[in-house]
């Protein structure tokens, strides 16, 4: 049986966010990030053209030409350090910014960089994406970084609750 120790704050249920949240988040943050991902690949054309080097061209070119495995390992690479940068820095993505929500741990406080990385990495996991979907709104990278996307005003009404109790 489960102890229940009244002093230390929990994030609980009805804080988390929910499904359709979720989703939003995931919808704008990837096309956020193919929108990054894309400007990058003019920004090197364009100091290429800029320093009048087909170098920069010539390595794009390339890009086309890589394994399956290698563009999905350097395309999650950067989609980590998208994450990463993000949620490392406030806690949130532009998604989540859009939606009010945020990442924290189960005590309610702000991940570790090193947390982040864990949570930004799992989402290299396949299928990942739909993971939230379950009964709980909880992904693998959640669970298996020990994190909670919660809804900010519902947690914070609730953590004030909390500390003025204490």
């Amino acid at each position: 049986m489960e102890v229940l120790n009244y002093n230390e704050f929990k994030v609980t249920q009805e804080m988390l966010a929910s499904k359709s949240k979720r989703f939003v988040n995931f919808l704008v943050d990837r096309i956020l990030f193919n929108l990054v991902f894309y400007a990058i690949g003019v920004l090197i054309v364009l100091i290429g053209e800029l320093f009048g080097s087909d170098d920069m061209l010539k390595f794009l070119e390339g890009l086309e030409n890589i394994s399956t495995i290698t563009d999905y390992l350097i395309t999650n690479g950067i989609y980590t350090i998208f994450y990463f940068t993000l949620e490392s820095l406030s806690q949130k993505t532009i998604g989540k910014l859009i939606t009010n929500t945020k990442v924290v741990l189960e005590n309610g406080e702000k991940p570790s960089p090193e947390t982040i990385i864990i949570r930004s990495l799992c989402r290299m996991i396949p299928f990942d994406a739909f993971s939230f979907l379950g009964a709980i709104p909880r992904g693998w990278h959640d669970t298996i970084s020990k994190t909670y996307v919660v809804d900010s005003k519902i947690f914070d009404e609730q953590k004030q609750a909390f500390e003025n109790y204490q």
